[in-house]
């Protein structure tokens, strides 16, 4: 190879990777702005994600409050908002820049294709979180909170028993409430990522119908590690995973008949049955 092919090649690699600098440095420029209005608004926001506990509170006719158990406790709950409630609020800019570095690769058909799901990415993921939160959370906190007790028997005074009260911490109520949002986030992308994997002719509509009862396997699984131990949340979010499995194959499916009617319109398409034939004149 010469030096004059040499440089030919290495320019496109350069200009490659000095646009993906360039996508990455606008991306985290986003995601550092959004971190720091949420660092700035970040009681606001567990205001908000303390409505559950304090709804359920409510209910039982106690007290909403949640305490600091470490000293530090306080500021690693404001960096854990501002950091995730950051990558909430740049996500769209980063999916921007994603998509600015990845489309010029892309054929029109290809843009039109990734496209779809791009935009139906995070809005699933919000779908979950927002089913995690208005559902979910108020039906886990209410069982949880089930196993607090008084401290004296009201039918027998002189016997007293255990006082069992809830006081949370703030940093374990955090964790425990984005664990829960997470989840069922992440779970219901799973229709995307079905569909784009059909779209790409990785899985078909009856490979994922004849793998069903090991489906419903991963998702027990999923659903045991992924909730906390109470029997209410898990088979909510195993409903929900597997109605979207289902909602799934149906997708595929669709995307296989629209991919049947373009290939049959353009005279490309081959029926089973003539494959087969095909096979069998040939070993003939």
């Amino acid at each position: 190879m010469s030096t004059d092919e040499i440089h030919d090649t290495a320019a496109p690699l350069i200009e490659h990777l000095a646009e993906l600098r360039t996508r990455i440095l606008y991306a985290l420029a986003a995601f550092v702005v959004a971190m720091v209005i949420c660092y700035a608004l970040w009681q606001p926001v567990f205001n908000f994600l303390t409505q559950p506990i304090c709804h359920a509170l409510a209910e039982r006719g106690q007290q909403c409050g949640l305490y600091l158990i470490k000293l530090q406790e306080g500021f690693f709950v404001a960096i854990s908002i501002s950091f995730l409630g950051g990558f909430a609020l740049s996500f769209p800019v980063i999916g921007y820049q994603l998509w600015r570095f990845v489309a010029p690769g892309l054929y029109k058909s290809e843009k039109n294709a990734f496209l779809p799901f791009l935009v139906a990415s995070p809005v699933m993921f919000f779908l979950g979180a927002a089913f995690a939160y208005y559902v979910i959370l108020p039906l886990a906190f209410a069982f949880f909170l089930g196993f607090q007790q008084g401290g004296l028997d009201a039918a027998n005074g002189a016997n007293e028993m255990a006082a069992i009260g809830f006081q949370g911490s703030v940093q374990e109520y955090l964790s425990l409430t984005i664990k829960f949002v997470m989840a069922f986030g992440i779970c219901f992308q799973l229709p995307v990522l079905l569909s784009l994997m059909g779209k790409a002719g990785l899985v078909s509509s009856r490979g994922l119908s004849s793998v069903r009862k090991y489906a419903v396997v991963v998702i027990l699984i999923v659903a045991a590690v992924a909730t906390p131990p109470d029997v209410v949340s898990q088979v909510i979010l195993f409903t929900v995973v597997y109605g979207l499995y289902e909602v799934s194959i149906q997708l595929v499916k669709r995307i296989e008949k629209t991919r049947e009617a373009r290939m049959r319109a353009e005279g490309t398409w081959i029926d089973d049955e003539d494959f087969e034939d095909d096979e069998g004149e040939g070993k003939a």
